[in-house]
Formats: C-alpha cells, structure tokens, sequence
C-alpha cells in the first residue's frame, strides 16, 4: 500500500479507511469524515438506523503485532477529550439532531504494517468523552 516511507497524515488516512470500511462492513453508514472546526476534529461520524457514532480513529505503523506494549488510545488525554466533546456538541448542533436520536463515541485503534496493511483493528465502544 504505501510506496515509501509513510509520513503521519498518511498513516492517519489510511487508518482512518481501514475504520471507515470496517465499520461499514458492520452496517453503519459514514455520513461525515473530518468534520474540523477550529476547537477540533472529528475523524468518522456514522449512522445505523437511529444509532450515530462518532468515531476516534487512533493509528499505528509497526513491524509486528508484539513490537511494544504502546496502544494507539493512549494518546486521549483529558485535553483530547474535551475538545472532542466540545467539536460533538457543535457537530449536533450544526446538524439539528433529532431528540430521539442516540449518539456515542467510540475510539477505533488501528495497527499496520510498514507496507500499509492492516494487522489488527480494536474498537473500544461508547467512551465518555
């Protein structure tokens, strides 16, 4: 997949599609990518009936699995997760979300390999920013 040596928005893009395929395959649809405001970003929004997810999407390049005991997550700070309830709640209020619509965060960790490829995928679901 990559061609050369992948620079951190290319890794972060391509963990960002491997989520975005991963969670379609599981019946969610994606209705946004990269919602930016000044105060923050949202990686995924993704919808499944009345169900919306905003998606974290936390990615690493390694060589093997067992490399080292780093987490992608370990990167949510507090201040990570502020801002990432602050952009939410801009998000919903941009949108005009319905009141009987149910919405979570959940923060999907994605390992791949140097060449690009996906070696394991975690997804910690409904997280309290």
């Amino acid at each position: 997949m990559f061609h050369k040596k992948p620079n951190k928005q290319e890794i972060g893009q391509r963990g960002e599609d491997v989520a975005a395929k991963y969670l379609e395959e599981r019946g969610f649809k994606v209705i946004d990518r990269n919602y930016r405001r000044p105060w923050g970003e949202i990686d995924l929004v993704v919808q499944r009936d009345k169900e919306v997810g905003f998606i974290e999407v936390k990615t690493v390049s390694r060589v093997t699995l067992s490399e080292d005991d780093y987490e992608p997550e370990d990167n949510l700070h507090p201040w990570k997760l502020k801002r990432l309830r602050r952009i939410i709640q801009t998000y919903v209020l941009a949108k005009n979300f319905d009141d009987d619509i149910d919405w979570q965060v959940d923060v999907i960790s994605v390992y791949l390999d140097l060449a690009g490829e996906t070696l394991k995928i975690d997804w910690l679901e409904d997280i309290t920013p």
